[in-house]
């Protein structure tokens, strides 16, 4: 029999992305949607996605949907710029009708194109994203005139994954990146990187209110928002939390630790060796 829309409104979210960085993403799809139940795969073990091949990464991603689908999940929410970028199409297809499948590129390209048309607009990325070129074609695509100015800033994922962040020597990897005459002129910059989140205020501080940081996980966590209520799919409010699950592929108590930075709670992480 087929499921009701009304059955599939309670299975969860599945959430994932190559480490602990898409926790940023959870996070501000959970503050934005109390009621749903996330279920998150870091997948540690293959950290970071950024340097890996489309091929590699097209692997991760299937194996990874395997768990997410066994758990129900209603909805695939790709929390990684690179995977988005190597693995979405692919994904969507695996998937077929068993589950939805969103993300965190295509919001973040339409919000540009809508505020920023005829603008230019700085993006910082792993490298794997900027050389991809997929926020440029799809900004592109769009026909709006923004002007896009990508930068490869590989320092800033390991340097936050070490925890770095407020405090000198951020500041001056940060500065050193974003003195870059790439950037020159921008009025936006796109953070490109579900790991930027977390030294959003130090980017902001550098420009002096004279550029706008854009953090995809907000505009993500809308997007996600309004598709659900599009679909039918969002959840009812129930009279106790959901309980969300934290799975990793590789466990370190550091992840454990770097957890509760990201999602801003604490978080029970849960060793999933996917790959044994």
């Amino acid at each position: 029999m087929a499921s009701t829309a009304t059955d599939l409104s309670t299975r969860p979210i599945g959430v994932f992305d190559s480490g602990i960085g898409g926790l940023t993403v959870a996070r501000a799809v959970n503050r934005v949607l109390p009621h749903e139940r996330l279920i998150y795969f870091g997948d540690t073990a293959h950290l970071p996605y950024g340097d890996k091949s489309t091929a590699a990464i097209q692997a991760y991603s299937v194996k990874i949907c395997d768990l997410l689908l066994k758990q129900q999940c209603k909805l695939i929410l790709i929390a990684c710029n690179s995977a988005s970028a190597a693995a979405y199409e692919l994904v969507r297809e695996y998937v077929g009708s068993k589950a939805r499948v969103l993300n965190v590129i295509d919001p973040i390209v339409a919000h540009v194109g809508h505020e920023y048309a005829g603008r230019n607009v700085g993006l910082i990325g792993t490298k794997q994203t900027v050389n991809s070129n997929v926020y440029r074609k799809k900004i592109d695509d769009l026909d709006a005139g923004v002007q896009l100015q990508s930068l490869a800033t590989p320092l800033l994922v390991p340097m936050i994954e070490e925890g770095f962040f407020e405090n000198n020597i951020s500041d001056n990897i940060i500065q050193a990146y974003l003195t870059n005459p790439v950037l020159d002129g921008v009025e936006a910059l796109v953070l490109g990187c579900t790991h930027y989140p977390l030294i959003k205020e130090q980017i902001a501080d550098f420009y002096r209110g004279r550029v706008e940081v854009l953090d995809a996980s907000d505009v993500v966590a809308a997007h996600v928002k309004q598709y659900l209520q599009d679909t039918g799919l969002a959840a009812q409010p129930q009279p106790t939390p959901p309980v969300h699950h934290f799975y990793v592929s590789d466990f370190t108590r550091s992840f454990e630790e770097s957890t509760r930075i990201f999602f801003g709670k604490e978080v029970h992480l849960e060793h999933y060796p996917l790959w044994e």
